[in-house]
């Protein structure tokens, strides 16, 4: 089969600028590339589970905007809920965003090594909760809270040496009067004013999207000409400070699960790879990146009243949180 003059001229550009691309888009490890096995019992769980708290959570609160702030804290009660249920206790970090009392919601994995004095570290996996006003919100970001949730119930009771903090943020699409209003900007900060030693924060920004049609994957140039057209991974978005960071993600992911995955730590130029609560950690210098389905590149129902739960694909979504699970405690034990 002949290629066509474009796809030509893509492989050439591809040739001509790898060399100065590649220390942002090579990762180890090779993304998988099969069949998919059943689905374990775990993910088949995880899969279970996730439909239930993203339903809750789309379905049953909808809107969780400053414009639908009973919808904002009823989401907050039902995240702290679940921590409860989980048998973890909850903080209530509270601030406040145009006159509206907003909470960012964590529950603690405390690492054996936290028991020495000064030795503790801890690994932070977080994901907002609210929404872009008129939206019921269900892959962005129902997807990422609901695994936020079962990560904190799959790592229950594990013991691992470094601290694991599992983090609920509020605000972070309505940021009209800048980044330092989300959430996630005031736990970062409150963490650096601690003196707390964070190894790592994966920001879980949409996780339900995928597919596997020719064209359904869209990236800005050049990235389009080093990643897959087909929209059937998950990304691992970082900047070059978290350089070493995003590799061992990508690398222990790679080797964890069968799920395609790439990654890239491009420059925070590249205005895309910052639209995340993953930023507000590199404002503290913590290494930080944003796991996703590359939202508006892939997801069509994006910040529109039909990101419904009908949407997400819960099994794709519960092999991609059984990875993280896995990396997670190699962060965490290492």
């Amino acid at each position: 089969m002949k290629q066509s003059k474009s796809s030509w001229s893509d492989s050439l550009l591809r040739l001509v600028l790898y060399p100065f691309f590649a220390r942002y888009v090579k990762m180890p490890g090779k993304s998988y590339r099969g069949a998919f096995a059943t689905l374990e019992p775990v993910e088949a769980e995880i899969a279970r589970r996730s439909r239930e708290l993203v339903t809750v959570l789309a379905d049953g609160i909808g809107e969780r905007s400053i414009n639908a702030v009973d919808g904002l804290n009823s989401a907050a009660d039902f995240i702290e809920a679940t921590f409860f249920d989980l048998g973890y206790s909850v903080v209530r970090q509270a601030f406040d965003y145009r006159g509206i009392r907003m909470y960012n919601l964590i529950a603690e994995l405390p690492g054996y090594a936290a028991d020495a004095a000064d030795s503790e570290k801890v690994l932070v996996l977080g994901a907002h909760y609210d929404t872009v006003i008129g939206t019921p919100g269900a892959d962005d970001n129902a997807s990422g809270v609901a695994a936020l949730l079962e990560l904190a119930r799959l790592l229950k009771g594990r013991r691992l040496e470094h601290t694991v903090r599992f983090v609920a943020f509020a605000n972070e699409e309505n940021n009209g009067d800048g980044p330092e209003q989300m959430g996630s900007y005031h736990y970062a900060r409150s963490c650096s004013e601690a003196g707390d030693d964070v190894i790592g924060m994966i920001s879980l920004e949409m996780l339900g999207c995928y597919s596997n049609e020719e064209g359904s994957q869209k990236y800005p140039f050049p990235f389009n000409l080093f990643y897959p057209s087909r929209g059937n991974f998950i990304g691992f978005v970082g900047n070059t400070d978290s350089r070493d960071f995003v590799h061992s993600v990508v690398g222990g992911f790679r080797q964890a699960v069968d799920f395609p995955a790439e990654g890239v730590a491009a420059p925070d130029r590249f205005r895309d790879i910052n639209r995340s609560d993953h930023w507000a950690f590199w404002q503290f210098g913590y290494p930080a990146l944003m796991a996703t389905d590359t939202s508006n590149f892939r997801y069509e129902h994006l910040h529109t009243d039909s990101d419904s739960t009908d949407q997400v694909d819960f099994e794709r979504m519960a092999r991609v949180v059984h990875g993280i699970m896995k990396v997670s405690i190699e962060l965490a034990s290492s």
